[in-house]
């Protein structure tokens, strides 16, 4: 029951941030699960020996067991490879790195957004010939794009305007990084540059590395029926992990889970 009450009041902190995601359903369930688990532990009730559980039918515990194991070597396995990648910082020199977008309020990013735009200045500072695209569309509850709001972050810490691109359509995760490469690759044709075997930076909160980098060769390895071929550029991708708030870490990485068992085949 304290697993059942904790899970609970987790689930309203992740409500009351108001991020426009359902994750807090997810603590919802699973506090629901533990208050079932603790009324199946209890005494089947007077004259009767054994827990309630002991009352349900062999094969259906079984089952249940089953699951159970079953769920905890799945989602154990995505969070193993989530953490794998929580201490990326990218490799020198990278041709362009892409911040992937996230939520805009009216007073500026969201702290996750700061977290990844933070994480692309220390990037860009420590590596003046890297350019950077900042991407993601404007959401019905944002005042502006995700990528014009990350660009404007960025250059009022002091980056050059020149070495920043804002994409503005992309409204996930795969096309963020589709659309960015395509604007990255443009420019770079445009100013008769090389425009193949280019080495990219992926930027974005820790937990999310590992499914982004996994997005990035996926799309480059084989691009999208009606998209502009991709694979042909010869992409090389590097990881580069921004903070994530502490107390949302673990909905962060089970939310993460569901969406690697989506992607990642």
């Amino acid at each position: 029951m304290l697993l059942a009450a904790a899970s609970f009041i987790y689930s309203l902190s992740i409500l009351a941030v108001g991020s426009g995601t359902f994750s807090f359903a997810i603590w919802v369930l699973l506090a629901a699960l533990f208050a079932l688990a603790a009324h199946l532990a209890g005494s089947a009730g007077s004259g009767e020996s054994g827990s309630r559980w002991h009352r349900v039918p062999r094969k259906l515990r079984i089952a249940a067991y089953a699951v159970i194991v079953l769920a905890a070597i799945v989602f154990g396995a995505c969070a193993v490879a989530q953490l794998s990648h929580f201490s990326d910082e990218g490799e020198p020199n990278l041709d362009c790195i892409i911040v992937l977008g996230a939520q805009v309020r009216d007073s500026g990013p969201s702290v996750a957004f700061r977290f990844r735009l933070d994480a692309a200045y220390d990037y860009l500072n420590d590596n003046p010939g890297t350019v950077c695209v900042v991407s993601g569309a404007q959401g019905f509850n944002e005042p502006v794009s995700e990528g014009e709001a990350g660009r404007a972050y960025l250059i009022s810490r002091g980056i050059a305007a020149e070495r920043i691109f804002a994409e503005t359509e992309a409204r996930n995760t795969t096309e963020n990084i589709a659309y960015s490469l395509r604007l990255f690759k443009a420019s770079r044709i445009q100013e008769g540059a090389e425009a193949d075997n280019l080495r990219v930076g992926v930027v974005t909160n820790n937990f999310h590395v590992f499914r982004s980098l996994h997005i990035a060769r996926e799309l480059t390895k084989e691009p999208a029926e009606g998209q502009h071929d991709l694979s042909a550029a010869g992409y090389e991708f590097c990881g580069i992990a921004a903070d994530t708030i502490p107390w949302y870490l673990p909905n962060n990485i089970v939310r993460e889970c569901f969406g690697i068992l989506r992607d990642v085949r």
